[in-house]
């Protein structure tokens, strides 16, 4: 998926087909989630997820095992910020940066996907490194 993104945006696609104000709900359910994860609150967090999500883990406990395992840059990331959401071979695909303690940049690339009632969930996220340095 990163390559895919990489390709999209040397290629000057248009970032989106989504109104500002959708990539601003998107970008609520990221917040969210990732606040979550920061306050260790797995209720919250396993709430931002996908249906799909939630049936794979079953319990607000196994979600937040698997994320602080995996995922643990997101909690230590001391400053994060959202770039440009894109639409990727018809995926939702909302990146954020986390700038970690030591320095590093990564990027959690969410796939976002927007459920019957137009809400908006999280269906995946890859964190992959980054080439940007922070200051």
């Amino acid at each position: 998926m990163a390559a895919t993104l990489a390709v999209a945006q040397r290629e000057s696609a248009p970032a989106s087909t989504h109104a500002p104000e959708e990539w601003e709900k998107i970008r609520a359910v990221v917040s969210a989630q990732r606040d979550a994860l920061v306050a260790g609150d797995g209720e919250r967090a396993f709430a931002q997820a996908t249906p799909g999500l939630r049936r794979r883990y079953r319990t607000a406990a196994a979600f937040m095992r698997m994320a602080s395992e995996g995922y643990r840059p997101l909690v230590d990331a001391r400053y994060v910020e959202f770039l440009e959401g894109a639409i990727i071979e018809g995926s939702t695909i909302q990146p954020l940066r986390l700038v970690m303690p030591d320095g590093g940049v990564l990027v959690a690339l969410y796939e976002m996907q927007r459920q019957r009632d137009g809400s908006w969930r999280i269906a995946a996220c890859v964190i992959a490194p980054s080439t940007v340095k922070a200051a």
